[in-house]
């Protein structure tokens, strides 16, 4: 199932781990588990922050990656079904 992970960063956490270097080693670990399909990054409420759209497999693996990103960088992180336009619409199909 294609999901979306929104990881927020917070200012203060999200600079220390910048100039550490442990934000771009939690990204990195995250891209070389996910295989994400793509990744875009923006800011949201003054927060650095990215939506990565990956196709969800072993649910516990997922978990520790929430941890590794939250340990590394402070951040609020949340996964949503990502539906593409011919799912939506097979979805309501019949409403």
């Amino acid at each position: 199932m294609r999901m979306m992970m929104k990881i927020k960063i917070p200012p203060e956490s999200g600079s220390r781990s910048a100039q550490d270097g442990s934000m771009a080693k939690a990204f990195r670990t995250v891209k070389e588990q996910l295989n994400p399909e793509a990744a875009y990054f923006s800011m949201e409420d003054g927060m650095r922050c990215a939506f990565i759209f990956y196709d969800a497999k072993d649910l516990p693996d997922i978990v520790k990656l929430h941890e590794t990103i939250i340990q590394a960088t402070g951040a609020l992180v949340v996964d949503e079904i990502a539906l593409t336009w011919e799912e939506m619409a097979q979805a309501i199909e019949g409403f």
